[in-house]
């Protein structure tokens, strides 16, 4: 695989604040500004410049109250309410609660979501797809005990695809299927047959283009069921290749969560998972808003 390298239009903005690479491919920490001053006018299209660049942005020591999540977020687009309505958090239908905390507020020694521990992009199994996903960490394992959450990169993971394998894929589409996602990782279907009719399986091409940068990545994970035009389980190996040639070590970021960090990554081109921590002994709360993008192309 080619070595990681860092993009060379970073070093030509021009931007009110700092901004540090947290890994050679994508991320960054910003500093030198509030969230407050983020979502200013002026301020936030440099903001969006940088999440758009770096394809992940990141606010350390941030008080970010629920309401406030919400309004942050609609500053990136129209925000989602996600279809299962059992895990939405404090009166917002917006915010998507990810705890394992009993009603006691002990670790309940369930993970809320084991989905999240695969790699996945959020809202691939809509029409329109997810643009960004907002993500705030409440409570959060101690560092070394796991809980943290690893992005991809998927621009990075077309490009250095073999020929024969861009070949193989171009102009196809892969069926996108939540209720066979959250089947397959949960052993049950945690969807009601009413919440399964509100999303039913959509295609899109795998490889798309980012709408705003032009850029082209792959666009499958975990929610991929099949491919068009082929047989279901050839579809299947190939989706499960495209997945691993496209999430290799050195396009892939690990953060390591601290309380009270406010991240937004970019849907189009990243995918992302959780890892997996002791939920009887660590309590883990995180809450995110996603918002809704364009219908890939």
């Amino acid at each position: 695989m080619a070595q990681a390298q860092l993009k060379p239009q970073r070093a030509l903005r021009d931007w009110p604040f700092q901004v540090t690479p947290l890994h050679p491919v994508l991320g960054c920490e910003i500093t030198g500004i509030t969230l407050e001053q983020a979502v200013s006018p002026a301020i936030f299209a440099k903001v969006y410049e940088a999440f758009l660049d770096y394809e992940l942005i990141l606010f350390r020591n941030v008080d970010l109250p629920p309401a406030t999540q919400v309004a942050f977020a609609k500053n990136f687009g129209e925000v989602n309410v996600h279809v299962l309505s059992q895990y939405h958090g404090y009166g917002h239908p917006e915010i998507y609660m990810l705890s394992n905390l009993d009603k006691d507020g002990n670790p309940s020694g369930k993970h809320p979501d084991r989905g999240t521990l695969y790699w996945h992009t959020d809202g691939s199994w809509k029409e329109r797809t997810g643009q960004a996903t907002m993500m705030y960490s409440e409570v959060v394992p101690p560092p070394g005990d796991g809980g943290q959450t690893q992005f991809a990169d998927m621009v990075a993971g077309y490009e250095q695809l073999p020929a024969d394998i861009k070949k193989k894929i171009d102009g196809k589409r892969a069926i996108h299927n939540f209720t066979f996602s959250r089947k397959r990782r949960h052993g049950e279907d945690p969807l009601t047959a009413k919440q399964s009719a509100e999303v039913p399986p959509v295609a899109h091409p795998i490889v798309r283009t980012h709408p705003e940068t032009g850029k082209k990545a792959i666009f499958l994970g975990d929610h991929a069921e099949s491919i068009e035009g082929m047989d279901y389980d050839e579809g299947r190996a190939l989706i499960e290749e495209l997945n691993v040639l496209t999430t290799q070590p050195e396009n892939i970021y690990s953060h390591t969560w601290q309380p009270r960090e406010c991240m937004v990554w970019d849907n189009r081109c990243t995918l992302h998972r959780a890892t997996g921590f002791d939920e009887a002994r660590f309590k883990r709360v995180m809450r995110r808003c996603t918002i809704t993008g364009d219908k890939p192309f």
